[in-house]
């Protein structure tokens, strides 16, 4: 009986490596992923966060790398199947990217979390509730939420092509994330930090949506433009 050929125990290893590999020459997100993941790595270590900081951070960076890794697995799949238009095919593809998306705004939003300290956090709870404006923040940023659906919605019907909920002249996930974004800006007291990472998150919804080809640079300018005026009108110009 012949015997059995031995079987190479560094193969696999080999092979989730070429994986790794092949996904970062041909991702250009996942490129942008590592090369955050390096400067987050290192803005950790310049915080001084502590060691569970840290885990949670690098689990947070794992999640997303994983994600993204599991969407170009998803795509290549989908291509290989057919290589038409099929809206099966189209919706395998969004989801697998909405996935990536999530993954990354939750990563960002951990981040944002971690690197503000719980002190920060506390003095922001305070504004929101605070008497510092004659309306409380959180009725100004309930109404900030109606006025902005309102704009997207008029926008869009001034626009010749896209939908209510998909496309169209006003991008209304740029206006809401520009939107919140300002309403950080305000509520933190200017925290350079906070507003940083704030206006990080929204320009990363933003560029997902151009990325779908859901929306122009130009339309994607025009959402961003009409939250942070509307952010800027409620708390920056109403009356006190």
């Amino acid at each position: 009986m012949a015997a059995k050929p031995r079987r190479d125990v560094t193969t696999p290893f080999r092979v989730a490596f070429n994986g790794i590999i092949h996904t970062f020459r041909t991702q250009r997100h996942m490129r942008v992923h590592l090369y955050v993941t390096l400067v987050t790595v290192l803005g950790a270590f310049f915080l001084k966060l502590r060691l569970r900081e840290i885990l949670v951070l690098l689990f947070m960076i794992t999640f997303v790398l994983v994600a993204e890794m599991f969407n170009s697995a998803i795509e290549a799949t989908v291509d290989l199947v057919t290589d038409k238009y099929h809206p099966l095919a189209k919706f395998a593809k969004d989801i697998a990217a909405g996935a990536v998306l999530i993954t990354t705004i939750m990563a960002i939003i951990v981040g944002t979390m971690i690197a503000l300290g719980e002190d920060n956090w506390e003095r922001i709870r305070i504004n929101l509730t605070s008497e510092q404006f004659s309306t409380p923040a959180m009725v100004r940023i309930v109404a900030g939420i109606f006025l902005v659906f309102v704009a997207v919605l008029i926008g869009k019907g001034i626009g010749r092509h896209g939908q209510v909920l998909q496309g169209g002249l006003v991008s209304g996930h740029a206006a809401y994330g520009f939107f919140f974004a300002t309403c950080v800006i305000f509520v933190s007291d200017g925290n350079v930090l906070a507003s940083a990472l704030a206006v990080l998150l929204a320009a990363i919804i933003a560029q997902s949506r151009w990325e779908a080809k859901y929306h122009t640079i130009f339309e994607l300018s025009l959402g961003a433009a009409v939250g942070s005026i509307i952010g800027v009108l409620l708390f920056g110009f109403w009356p006190k």
